[in-house]
């Protein structure tokens, strides 16, 4: 995977449900050409964001035992946009755990209002099935190197501040 979506998590219910955000900002490149004079971030990267958190949640499940990647997304919804400036926050609930995936439900709000929609379906592929040489990153969504992104989430984590 060559991006991240997301910032942080904010929350993290290990097999229910996980909250991250996304600060949408200028300084992201894709802003200046999406659309001249008036940036919005593009729904599919809010699709990627929703994604990302959903996936997370479900490959924490078997503790990224397979490598998790999308697989379908069989409804999306979009009520608004997110412009610079404004905090997306992704909220995913695990719907369903299986051998060979999952189906999370997510939401995409700016503050209480509502952005995007969507339930995203997930699939296993086994670690070994990637070959001698490993997994191909740029081909697969979710793995073990991404735990590191939700200790940013985790409360008390954090070494004390110097004196």
């Amino acid at each position: 995977m060559r991006w991240m979506w997301i910032d942080r998590f904010v929350e993290f219910e290990s097999g229910r449900k996980a909250r991250s955000i996304k600060n949408v900002t200028l300084a992201e490149d894709h802003l200046h050409d999406h659309f001249p004079g008036f940036p919005v971030m593009p729904t599919s990267l809010m699709i990627e964001g929703m994604a990302q958190t959903g996936g997370i949640l479900l490959g924490e499940t078997s503790q990224f035992h397979h490598m998790v990647i999308l697989a379908k997304i069989p409804k999306v919804e979009f009520h608004g946009w997110a412009m610079p400036g404004d905090t997306l926050t992704y909220t995913a609930t695990l719907e369903d755990v299986r051998e060979d995936g999952g189906m999370t439900k997510c939401t995409a709000h700016v503050g209480e209002r509502l952005v995007a929609e969507a339930e995203i379906i997930f699939a296993h592929v086994p670690q070994s099935s990637a070959g001698e040489g490993g997994p191909d990153q740029k081909s697969f969504v979710f793995t073990m190197r991404l735990l590191g992104v939700m200790d940013v989430g985790r409360a008390g984590t954090a070494p004390p501040p110097p004196n």
